[in-house]
């Protein structure tokens, strides 16, 4: 059996957001969304405060996978505990994504050509989470 890996971003009440901008930013499509108070039942009863918060989103970018949620108790602290690297075999698709992503947010490292890629950079965006950029070098 393979194993599956799927980055679960934790959010502080703006998953809705980051989810649309995640979609714009790398053309994902949203597979799906579910809120705190849409999993409400008569034996579990959502607290307002939550309702509307994000229990469980999923978006797709090719055949890849981003899960979300809002956290419903104590916030999560943002930190760079968690990176993920985009691989594209096309420079110029890199550098849309780059700059979709560094918007509001920090770059770490400029897109720019290195001894291993045509064209890789790290960019913190506006919500905390570290992407690495990485375009494969076209074959020899």
């Amino acid at each position: 059996m393979t194993i599956r890996m799927t980055p679960y971003l934790m959010m502080n009440g703006n998953a809705k957001e980051a989810i649309q901008f995640y979609e714009k930013a790398l053309d994902a499509k949203i597979v799906s969304t579910q809120t705190y108070g849409e999993m409400e039942s008569p034996e579990f009863p959502c607290p307002l405060a939550i309702r509307d918060r994000i229990s469980f989103a999923e978006i797709k970018v090719d055949e890849a996978a981003l899960m979300f949620t809002d956290t419903p108790g104590p916030p999560a602290l943002k930190g760079n505990q968690v990176m993920i690297c985009i691989s594209t075999g096309d420079v110029e698709k890199s550098k849309r994504i780059f700059e979709a992503l560094r918007e509001g947010g920090r770059v770490n490292c400029p897109l720019e050509k290195t001894p291993f890629s045509p064209a890789f950079g790290n960019v913190t965006d506006k919500f905390g989470v570290t992407f690495e950029i990485v375009t494969e070098s076209e074959p020899k």
